[in-house]
């Protein structure tokens, strides 16, 4: 605990003895006791000091005791400052008027009783200790008052010159308190901000989701943040995003609730303005992707259809030389032959992507007995197998039964998958074929389904590919020089074939 300053008391005789006397008397008091010896010394010392009492003689040679309280009553400092006079004769009644009358509080006669000397002397000291107290908090007192004063006048002054409207509603949704700056983004005067929630000031079109929204925030009591166009009487909209928070009570009752309005108009042209750049970025990225793919496509079709005419070409003129026997004749016309039939599914599935791109595709839907479509299609496929020696393996489950479909194009399904499986896979590989019946579930409601895998062990694709293997044009490797020939076009063929009899199909590697 902090220990009381000492409190001075001031001690003025011209004998040093009676200085001795007093000091010995007061000293158990443990305050400050300054000496001095004459009038002019004791006004010395109220120069600096405060003192809580003096105890003033009055018979001093030069300036006597009388002299020297009225000097010090002149003086502002110690104008109320307690004096006792010590005096060693009898006090008239005219010593005692003039005594009182220059401010003294007491008369002591000498040989003083050390009892009531202490006694007095305690009062005072006691009285300067509590008065000194009260001047220390009313000196406390005005500095609060002033910097609540200045941190009013803060508040006000941000509140006015806030970039954000700020606005204070109570529990029961009355608006209490407007910044000039919500004023002006919901385009209210001073008095019409506090009778209109802010809520009137949204745009129409988003006046209902705004309620909505501020209702369950009231519900809730976490923080809100939402954004909403503001439309002002003029018809002035803006985009406002709208901030609040609960008040509580230091107990945690709940007072009302505090927010923002701040005007993001600008933020939100901007981002459309950067979401527009996006659009057009991303539509002529895709526009140059589809140019080039078509390019490259169109470079592959050129020479996907000169590479068999080339060859037709080429047994044409020699046959026309008729220096061929039987057996060369015959192997020339056979390569015609297969020239002119890869040639004419080049331009046939040409024609169906065409007839995609149209909508003018149409199935002819009949029963279908899917093994009777597989095993043909792997017919058709066998003199492609035999030259690699690759095996064709199938498992072909008799419970499939039929279905309703279009039975070329689904044999020309299976036909492409298997061309395209027999393609990738190396000499020596093998090509499973499975037909079977799996279940699905759909709207909680079991269905079976017939599934035909095809399985290769072929050199298979990278997994940045797989997602576009059914797209159109797309080919893992389009340059004219690739290993393997071919368009693209089968497997985007095969995934508009299988959804237009509301099958799904997808590619694992």
């Amino acid at each position: 605990m902090q220990m009381e300053p000492k409190v001075n008391i001031l001690l003025v005789d011209d004998k040093l003895e009676n200085l001795l006397a007093l000091e010995a008397i007061l000293e158990k008091l443990g305050e400050n006791l300054v000496r001095a010896t004459s009038g002019e010394e004791a006004l010395r010392c109220l120069l600096h000091q405060d003192f809580a009492v003096i105890l003033l003689d009055v018979q001093m040679p030069g300036m006597d005791g009388f002299e020297t309280a009225t000097l010090i009553r002149n003086r502002g400092r110690s104008r109320h400052t307690p004096i006792i006079f010590l005096t060693a004769f009898s006090t008239s009644d005219q010593m005692l008027f003039k005594g009182y009358a220059l401010g003294a509080v007491d008369y002591l006669l000498k040989p003083l009783d050390p009892n009531i000397l202490t006694s007095k002397v305690t009062v005072f000291v006691e009285l300067f200790q509590k008065t000194e107290a009260v001047k220390q908090q009313a000196a406390q007192l005005v500095a609060v008052n002033a910097e609540l004063r200045q941190s009013e006048e803060r508040l006000r002054s941000l509140s006015t010159c806030s970039p954000v409207g700020i606005f204070e509603i109570d529990t029961e949704g009355g608006c209490r308190y407007t910044n000039p700056r919500y004023q002006i983004i919901c385009g209210l005067k001073a008095a019409e901000s506090l009778q209109k929630r802010w809520l009137e000031s949204v745009h129409p079109e988003d006046r209902e989701r705004a309620v909505a929204s501020w209702s369950n925030y009231i519900h809730e009591g976490r923080d809100y943040s939402e954004e909403f166009r503001f439309q002002t009487a003029h018809g002035i909209v803006r985009w406002v995003q709208v901030r609040s928070s609960p008040m509580l009570s230091g107990q945690g009752e709940l007072l009302g609730y505090v927010g923002t309005l701040e005007d993001i108009t600008e933020r939100k042209q901007a981002e459309e303005v950067r979401a527009q750049v996006i659009r057009e970025q991303t539509a002529r990225a895709e526009a140059e992707a589809a140019n080039r793919m078509k390019d490259e496509f169109l470079a592959v079709l050129s020479h996907e259809l000169r590479t068999p005419l080339t060859s037709m070409l080429g047994w044409s003129k020699i046959l026309r030389s008729k220096k061929l026997d039987e057996k060369a004749t015959s192997r020339a016309l056979e390569a015609i032959e297969r020239n002119a039939i890869s040639q004419m599914q080049l331009i046939e599935d040409i024609l169906d992507v065409s007839r995609i791109i149209r909508g003018q595709l149409r199935l002819n839907v009949s029963a279908v007995n899917l093994i009777a479509v597989t095993e043909a299609a792997l017919e058709a496929v066998r003199p492609l197998a035999e030259p690699k020696d690759i095996k064709l393996n199938t498992v072909l489950d008799t419970s499939v039964g039929s279905v309703y479909g279009d039975p070329a194009r689904l044999q020309q399904v299976v036909w492409n998958l298997l061309t395209n499986a027999i393609k990738f896979t190396p000499k020596g590989g093998r090509v499973d074929v499975n037909l079977s019946v799996v279940c699905g579930e759909e709207q909680q409601t079991t269905h079976k389904y017939a599934q035909i895998q095809v399985i290769d062990t072929g050199i298979g694709t990278t997994s940045e590919f797989l997602p576009k293997v059914f797209e159109r044009f797309r080919q893992a490797d389009s340059t004219t020089t690739r290993s393997h020939n071919g368009l693209g076009l089968g497997l985007a063929i095969v995934r508009h074939l299988v959804e237009l009899h509301k099958g799904t199909i997808f590619a694992e590697s």
